[in-house]
């Protein structure tokens, strides 16, 4: 199995990468350092692709081929390493934070500047590019127009019109597509051994996510979460109705980011004790404490926490949006030609398609946006979910 056969629903892109690997291998040093005299590789590359469409998952792929001796074989210990972010001379920045900090950009300058240690290049991924703000953005220009010589920057964000002009203009831009139901529910059924109904399902309702589907397929209370708000919102009719499903969306997301960040704090608490030799339950030494004790930090756990609810929050609205492209369908006509994604609850959305309106339901996936906004911008969730759910109430 290669690097590649992790990429779902993206064979365009997958061919031109493969080809633009074997093309930087024409020009290498076939005697001996297998690094290109003069590279026939861009250096500064742009990944864009909706949420969901593995952006982030292609440019480790594109490192692993570039880096690996046999262009991504997914088996040796660089391709490992380097899907697994382990590897020292591919960085990986990917913030938990609403922006990307200019001293995290200038480190990363700092450690392009240095040759490969073991593989043919440093490879620099940022995931989230669209997170820095202007100035960051200056600081990095001048290292993506001209990269140091044995440097690539692969930049990750979800469209080109969410990346400064002056990024576009002096980076080789691969766009992503949605991958297609089919493509996902084959890819749970291969690497999570679901049956296939459940991978179908699974696939339909995550809507074109690759992350959210196999959440899906592993989590059945995120599932039976999703279940809830649909049926909640097929049946809001009072306002106290509203306040109740906001509160469980809420309480549902807390409870969801904090089990997740406490998993990963206590993987990256393990990490830490093997890589200083430390057994399960060894004592700490002083000189080590206060940079063991830095990886659950109550601030940083709560800001992790923060960010990932409002992100599972994100995906609650997109579970509300799908009740209303259901709805808009039935009310063109296009069941037949795009489909439900929402079938199990079919009979209800085409009673409510009876009594609201094309405006309507134009209307409310228009607060569902502003929904989405407010929250970005840190609004209350309660306040901004009661708001949201009590305008989507049928009269």
């Amino acid at each position: 199995m290669t690097v590649w056969d992790s990429i779902v629903g993206q064979k365009p892109v997958v061919d031109l990468l493969r080809a633009t690997v074997r093309s930087g291998r024409s020009g290498a040093d076939l005697t001996g350092s297998d690094v290109p005299d003069s590279p026939a590789i861009a250096q500064s590359w742009l990944i864009c692709g909706p949420p969901g469409s593995g952006r982030s998952q292609v440019a480790r792929a594109f490192a692993a081929a570039l880096e690996c001796p046999r262009g991504g074989c997914g088996t040796c210990p660089v391709c490992r390493q380097i899907m697994k972010d382990e590897h020292p001379d591919v960085t990986v920045l990917a913030t938990n934070k609403i922006t990307i900090s200019i001293d995290q950009v200038r480190s990363l300058i700092a450690d392009s500047e240095q040759m490969p240690v073991t593989a043919p290049w440093r490879i620099i991924i940022i995931e989230d590019v669209d997170r820095m703000l202007e100035r960051t953005t200056n600081v990095l220009l001048k290292e993506i127009e001209e990269p140091a010589p044995k440097t690539i920057w692969l930049l990750c964000a979800p469209s080109s019109q969410d990346v400064l002009p002056t990024i576009l203009s002096r980076t080789r831009i691969v766009n992503l597509a949605v991958p297609q139901t089919r493509d996902i529910a084959s890819f749970l059924v291969s690497s999570l051994e679901v049956d296939q109904a459940t991978a179908a399902r699974c696939a339909r309702l995550a809507q074109g996510h690759i992350g959210i589907a196999r959440l899906y397929a592993r989590d059945d209370q995120a599932l039976a979460d999703r279940d809830e708000i649909v049926v909640g919102v097929l049946n809001l009719h009072r306002t106290s109705d509203a306040v109740v499903l906001a509160a469980s969306m809420v309480d549902n997301a807390n409870r969801q980011a904090k089990a997740e960040v406490d998993q990963a704090v206590m993987r990256e608490q393990a990490e830490f004790r093997a890589l200083n030799g430390l057994a399960e339950g060894e004592k700490i030494s002083p000189a080590l404490r206060s940079a063991y004790h830095a990886i659950g930090k109550k601030d940083d756990v709560r800001r992790r926490t923060t960010r990932l609810s409002r992100d599972i929050l994100d995906r609650f609205l997109t579970t509300i949006t799908s009740i209303y492209r259901d709805l808009t369908l039935i009310h063109n006509g296009a069941e037949e030609v795009s489909g439900l994604i929402n079938l199990e609850n079919r009979a209800a959305i085409t009673d409510l398609s009876a009594a609201i309106s094309r405006q309507q339901a134009i209307a409310n996936l228009a607060s569902i946006d502003t929904a989405r906004r407010r929250l970005m911008h840190n609004g209350s969730p309660q306040l901004v979910l009661e708001a949201l759910l009590s305008s989507l109430i049928v009269y």
